[in-house]
């Protein structure tokens, strides 16, 4: 086995080095192994699921899973460095890095920058690269959104002002999201803020006046877009027109009866043959289901329900041990993991109009596997400087008075 001493001597100096390697081993083995299970199973489902367009695109049928894998090894590599970066320093770019979001969704919309892709402008070209803006701006506004609840904490509890004003920047983005437009992304955005703002003490009375809000604004933008309306109709009753609008999701259905108990076998998939579009995307989770059965979808979703409710133990102890940023942030990261997988599942099964959002850590994508990834790291640094808090709060020398 490869000592990390060798490694780490090029990005820090020697007295940072033995930190750093009791940073790594008292990481969360439990989270981490739940992690690297759920990207492993979407490298090799990405793999599977992708052949058959792989090789009528560009004749090769493992395309897209090189480029998957290519992608996990960067998110790997900067998870790594996140890891390594304190708490402090994501408090005080909060409000930055929500700036830097306006600007990037706003460059979205630049000619010759901008991309287009199925009607959708959602990314930004970097030479043969594509950033998709908002995977990055989930993960900004989670940080700026825990930083404004700690430095206005009085006021987000006892005044109508206190937990508005950051709702208008969230406006913005939420409005720059639906030009792009990407539907999926702003509910996913203002869900995971009102969680985290019910979780930061706002009186019940605001909480369900906001929830009403949303709600209302999103029923408002489904019934004046034509193509969200039939969207949610559709899902109603997929079988009325199984040939024409309900094709994608008769066609994820009939992949999860085939798969039954076991499933069809790694591969053998039907539905991936040109049945269900962006199967490597999008349906990932109802090839899977066809392919390895009813056991590994309940495993894969106990393995989301364990991420979720670990991120929020990590969010209590730290709000606990007076670290209320990180509390919020690890709140933030489970409330938006959980609602995303949900709905991505939801609408594998039928249950949930389509909205186009990914299977977090598994669907194919590099902008929402690396940010993933970061979102791992950001909570095994926060469950780790709870940790230390905890060793320094109880060692001779350490103990309070």
């Amino acid at each position: 086995m490869i000592s990390a001493t060798p490694i780490s001597k090029f990005f820090t100096k020697p007295h940072e080095r033995e930190e750093q390697l009791r940073l790594y081993a008292v990481l969360d083995k439990q989270l981490l192994g739940v992690a690297l299970f759920l990207l492993f199973l979407g490298l090799i489902m990405v793999g599977s699921a992708s052949t058959s367009i792989a090789e009528k695109m560009v004749d090769d049928p493992f395309h897209f899973f090189w480029r998957q894998f290519a992608y996990m090894t960067v998110g790997l590599l900067i998870a790594a460095t996140v890891l390594r970066v304190p708490l402090e320093i994501w408090e005080k770019s909060g409000l930055t890095l929500i700036l830097l979001s306006i600007l990037l969704l706003m460059l979205v919309f630049v000619p010759g920058l901008g991309r287009e892709v199925n009607g959708s402008q959602r990314w930004i070209m970097l030479g043969p690269l594509s950033l998709q803006v908002s995977e990055l701006v989930k993960l900004f506004s989670v940080v700026y959104l825990a930083g404004y609840l700690v430095r206005h904490h009085g006021e987000v509890r006892s005044r109508v002002m206190g937990f508005m004003r950051p709702l208008v920047l969230l406006t913005l983005l939420g409005l720059l999201l639906l030009l792009e437009p990407d539907y999926g992304a702003v509910v996913v955005l203002f869900l995971t803020a009102f969680g985290m703002m019910w979780l930061g003490g706002v009186r019940l009375s605001q909480f369900i006046l906001l929830l009403m809000s949303l709600a209302g604004a999103l029923a408002l933008l489904a019934l004046t877009s034509p193509y969200r309306l039939q969207r949610l109709t559709t899902f109603l009753n997929p079988w009325a027109d199984p040939y024409d609008s309900g094709f994608q999701l008769t066609q994820a259905l009939i992949a999860f009866g085939r798969g039954e108990w076991l499933g069809v076998g790694l591969g053998s998939s039907i539905q991936k043959l040109f049945y269900l579009p962006e199967a490597h995307t999008d349906f990932l989770f109802a090839v899977m289901a066809e392919e390895l059965g009813l056991f590994m979808v309940a495993l894969v979703v106990l393995a989301y329900l364990f991420l979720v409710f670990k991120a929020l133990n990590i969010g209590r102890r730290a709000e606990k041990r007076e670290q209320p940023f990180s509390g919020y942030v690890a709140y933030g990261i489970g409330i938006w993991v959980g609602l995303q997988a949900f709905i991505n599942i939801g609408v594998n099964m039928g249950v949930l109009p389509t909205k186009g959002l990914t299977l977090p850590l598994m669907s194919y994508g590099g902008s929402s596997l690396v940010v993933m990834c970061v979102a791992v790291a950001l909570l095994l640094r926060i469950d780790y400087e709870t940790r230390k808090y905890d060793r320094r709060n109880t060692s001779p020398k350490g103990r309070r008075a």
